[in-house]
């Protein structure tokens, strides 16, 4: 069983920056919307990933770490390339998906492959901050962040981008007890390499130098 972890943010808050530490030789990274990253190095990049290309690398993966970026748009893509049509299948089938491809990460992968989603945020009619979606089936059938047992979020500060492990009373961060403080760098290789020692008892994913 992989483990898929999601990482929320608004646009600009350094969701896909956080990926820059990672070494290019054990990451691979699927780019839904983005044509390119925001800064230069070798990572092994797949460009316009859609469901199908992401679930056939995922079934047979040569690497243990993988980066979806930004996985919201797997939902808004496929809900505007089915804008014409009418009813509410097109609901049901968004929500289906977005689903499998989790549920495919954290049942169908290595138990030390870990998926990360990079996620759009938004508020609900309370002012919680969530996951943007799309429809009411996964938000009022399922709760998307209910398949993540860790759920970070990016905070902007004048000192620097972090993440926050922990809730703050209005949104949906988690993280399992003693497995982070409470703020973070927001850096994708140290997470990775927490989450591998937390519970494998070692970093199979190694950190290489900003360049």
């Amino acid at each position: 069983m992989g483990i898929p972890v999601m990482i929320l943010g608004e646009s600009g808050s350094g969701k896909t920056y956080s990926i820059k530490n990672l070494n290019p030789d054990e990451v691979g990274i699927f780019l839904v919307e983005k044509p390119r990253l925001p800064f230069r190095k070798p990572f092994k990049v797949a460009k316009n990933a859609s469901y199908s290309a992401i679930l056939k690398t995922l079934a047979a993966p040569n690497l243990k770490t993988y980066v979806i970026d930004d996985s919201q748009y797997l939902l808004v893509n496929e809900f505007f390339d089915r804008a014409n049509e009418v009813g509410y299948q097109k609901f049901t089938d968004l929500a289906l998906n977005f689903r499998n491809l989790i549920h495919f990460v954290a049942r169908k992968t290595a138990d030390d492959v870990i998926v990360y989603f990079l996620h759009h945020t938004e508020a609900d009619v309370n002012g919680r901050v969530k996951a943007k979606t799309i429809g009411r089936m996964l938000d009022e059938k399922l709760t998307v962040e209910g398949l993540f047992d860790i759920v970070l979020r990016t905070e902007v500060t004048p000192e620097g981008h972090f993440f926050r492990t922990q809730t703050n009373g209005n949104d949906t961060v988690k993280t399992p007890e003693d497995m982070f403080p409470e703020r973070i760098p927001n850096d994708l290789a140290l997470v990775d390499r927490t989450i591998r020692e937390y519970y494998f008892g070692t970093a199979e994913t190694k950190e290489t130098e900003e360049e």
